[in-house]
């Protein structure tokens, strides 16, 4: 018998497996790809400040260091570069707004915000659209969501069956989990937004948020291992390449790009460059947000060997990997989850 079913083939499946496989853990992954695009089109940016309140991003001092010895450990395993250390820039747009930021850079977010104040006359902001002086955020990055999620297929894949989840094949019984030949200890469901379609989760109402990004060339642009933020992000790929995001709406919850999304997308791009540039491609994911934005992760009230790991929404690629390994310690060794993510808090919306 398995140690776990992990259902779901994003990011939050993917980190709970090498969490998992870090301790030994024996585990199946179900699930098809096709079902969700949300982390097949994430740009993968970690950022430890909050801007709309100048604040330090919840629990970051722990976070940030994890989410690096995690992703660099599972770059050794599967000998492919994931994680980039970028520069985060942030342009003023204010006196106040720059004040404010060379106060807290030599106090409360040393560690984070980089205290000297730069002009815009770098070579590579050129035809970047920053008026007056910029700071520039510590520590941040992005993880190569699409590469994590081939490699993690590739390492684990006898572990891997590439079907749509048949809720009505599993059997839940009090010491094991049966889903049509295998035979399980617990199950866990990292499925997103498609929660929804559970019926053991379906009573956690999320706060899904749909969200659209656009891939740019521009021979124009040399921005280099850096994020341009200002109402929107801008971060280079490769080859002249650009990924610009995004949009948030909660009323339209397909995963197709809209001319709604291009037009808010390209406005968002005027107020970034002063260039000219090709749009590659338009896509489409929905975030699975919660309604307080904090992770859900624990045991289902009724059936403890059914658990939930979701919630992680636009800051997945930060907080995955810390709680994945959180939820471990919590399975193996009976840790205590933190109080902000524990699933009970929704236990009240569980009808039996």
């Amino acid at each position: 018998m398995i140690e776990f079913i992990i259902v779901g083939r994003g990011l939050a499946a993917s980190v709970i497996a090498h969490a998992l496989h870090q301790e030994n853990i024996s585990f199946k992954i179900i699930g098809n790809e096709s079902l969700s695009n949300c982390s097949k089109v994430a740009a993968g940016i970690w950022n430890p400040i909050v801007f709309k309140r100048l604040t330090k991003s919840w629990l970051a001092d722990e976070i940030i260091p994890y989410l690096n010895q995690f992703y660099s450990q599972v770059e050794k395993k599967v000998n492919k570069k994931l994680i980039t250390q970028r520069a985060l820039i942030k342009p003023f747009t204010e006196e106040q707004e720059k004040k404010l930021w060379q106060k807290k850079a030599s106090l409360e977010l040393s560690d984070f915000l980089d205290d000297t104040i730069y002009n815009a006359d770098s070579t590579n902001l050129n035809n970047c659209k920053i008026i007056n002086q910029y700071g520039i955020v510590k520590q941040s990055g992005n993880l190569d969501v699409n590469e994590f999620l081939k490699s993690t297929n590739s390492i684990f894949t006898e572990s891997v069956i590439d079907e749509v989840f048949d809720y009505n094949e599993l059997k839940i019984n009090s010491d094991f989990v049966s889903y049509k030949n295998i035979k399980t200890k617990n199950i866990i469901f990292c499925e997103g937004y498609l929660v929804k379609n559970n019926p053991h989760f379906n009573w956690i109402k999320l706060k899904p948020a749909k969200g659209e990004v656009l891939t740019l060339v521009s021979s124009d642009l040399k921005l280099k291992n850096q994020i341009l933020n200002r109402n929107g992000f801008l971060m280079d790929l490769d080859n002249d390449t650009f990924k610009l995001g995004a949009t948030y709406e909660w009323d339209d919850l397909s995963e197709e790009p809209t001319q709604k999304g291009l037009v808010e997308l390209q406005t968002k791009l005027q107020q970034l460059i002063s260039c000219e540039y090709t749009i590659q491609s338009h896509q489409a994911g929905v975030r699975p947000s919660s309604s307080d934005r904090r992770p859900i992760i624990g045991p289902h009230p009724a059936h403890k060997n059914l658990f939930i790991f979701n919630g992680l929404g636009t800051k997945g690629v930060m907080l995955a990997p810390y709680f994945a390994k959180k939820f471990v310690n919590f399975y193996l060794k009976k840790e205590t989850l933190h109080n902000d993510v524990m699933v009970n808090r929704f236990y009240s919306q569980y009808a039996q």
